[in-house]
């Protein structure tokens, strides 16, 4: 099989089977989405959990399972292809408006979670590694940038539409209707429509297949991808602390607002305008491939903390609304640019399993950042929370700025760490 014609890669070249893939990665969006600004306060005002840190509870387990899974889905779609792990993942995410719709309790919804915890990791983990094998090199920071803008104008438009019909209806079972429908036809998209892209990864490799950073066995991946190396690891940290950001407007935005007194609608309006902004990473992950992936993370970690620490200084809806605008565009800053340090500073052989490890800390920043902001609604107060999200935020920059390298490949700073043998790291042209 020629690899030079057969399996030439490029955006345009396979504009099809991309655009099926963006519109999953939009359908995972949604199914997330759905739970942002309905699901909180179904636990307050109908299924009467009162403890603020039993809510945060069910991204706790989203979180930690996501982030396990992750781990799994990389090497999974490296043995077994990304279509059958995308297949899977849908699968998994069909029993879920079932659960949402007839839970009798919070323990129930915790459990539904898992399931989305698992949804989740398995089809974004394959959604953006598709793109990666069809797009090449030359074009992987615009294929993340586009499959995160998706992504999240997703959870924009499922967190916008089920306010909406909650507040036309009721918080259940009406939302929930919405989601089942989208996840039913992402599955039959799925088994129907999407081809493997598995062997685009290998045209790469087949080019390089001598290089000397090809073919680390996992344990050796885990451990450059976390600490042994000094880039990979601030990418790690700031993945996982920018998190916090999105667990804010999941669980704390929500039932800060309307304790405030805004309507769920009007909280369902603020909470999509944060997560629409993230349309805007089609820009920014182009941008980086011209500037380099350094930049927009610095800028981004710092706006997006400024933007949470606003929207406890200020009182009215425009203005939350603007914050919450102001903090969404700083995560389309940094969001798909640490995505693509790692698949910069991957080979081939390893790029899927090290884009692993990095989405594994990442989300387990939704679990973590769920018992942080969780206990400190609970013992201190709602506000508490925003200002600790935002110093953590600035706390992660610093650590950008002092250890992050440049990664893009053709004028990046950054040389991977030799593996075990090599007697020094040798960057590859």
């Amino acid at each position: 099989m020629s690899t030079s014609t057969e399996l030439k890669q490029g955006i345009r070249e396979h504009i099809g089977q991309f655009s099926l893939h963006v519109l999953l990665v939009f359908a995972t969006g949604l199914t997330i989405g759905s739970e942002r600004a309905v699901v909180p306060v179904l636990g307050r005002d109908v299924l009467g959990v009162e403890s603020l840190f039993v809510i945060g509870s069910f991204v706790v387990s989203f979180g930690f399972v996501k982030a396990l899974l992750n781990l799994y889905a990389g090497k999974w779609g490296d043995a077994y292809g990304r279509k059958p792990v995308l297949v899977l993942g849908w699968a998994t995410a069909l029993p879920l408006p079932v659960i949402l719709i007839f839970a009798p309790s919070w323990s129930w919804i915790t459990v539904g979670n898992i399931l989305l915890g698992i949804n989740q990791a398995l089809t974004w983990s394959m959604a953006i590694n598709a793109k990666i094998d069809l797009a090449g090199p030359e074009q992987r920071g615009l294929a993340v940038g586009i499959d995160e803008a998706f992504g999240y104008s997703g959870v924009a438009v499922g967190a916008w539409v089920t306010g909406l019909i909650a507040g036309q209806w009721s918080l259940r079972p009406e939302p929930f209707y919405f989601l089942g429908v989208v996840v039913v036809l992402a599955f039959l998209i799925t088994i129907f429509l999407i081809r493997e892209t598995a062997q685009y990864a290998q045209a790469e490799i087949d080019d390089d297949e001598d290089h000397h950073d090809a073919n680390l066995p996992f344990d050796a991946v885990l451990k450059r991808a976390t600490y042994g190396d000094r880039t990979l690891f601030a990418a790690a940290q700031a993945g996982h602390i920018e998190k916090f950001v999105d667990t804010l407007f999941w669980l704390a935005v929500p039932l800060y607002l309307t304790s405030q007194g805004l309507g769920i609608e009007a909280v369902g309006l603020v909470v999509g305008i944060h997560s629409a902004m993230y349309f805007l990473q089609v820009g920014t992950g182009g941008l980086a491939d011209r500037i380099g992936r350094r930049p927009p993370v610095l800028v981004g970690m710092f706006l997006a903390g400024g933007g949470v620490l606003g929207m406890v200084l200020v009182e009215g809806y425009l203005a939350w609304a603007a914050l919450s605008a102001a903090s969404g565009l700083g995560m389309a800053l940094l969001y798909p640019n640490l995505m693509t340090v790692p698949s910069d500073a991957a080979h081939p052989t390893w790029r899927v399993a090290g884009m692993g490890v990095y989405r594994m800390w990442r989300d387990a920043g939704y679990g973590v950042g769920a018992i942080v902001i969780g206990l400190g609604m609970e013992f201190v107060s709602a506000e508490a929370a925003f200002y600790l999200t935002a110093a953590l935020m600035f706390v992660s920059g610093a650590v950008v700025y002092i250890w992050m390298e440049e990664t893009h490949p053709d004028f990046g700073t950054h040389e991977p760490v030799p593996a075990e043998g090599d007697a020094a790291p040798t960057r590859a042209d």
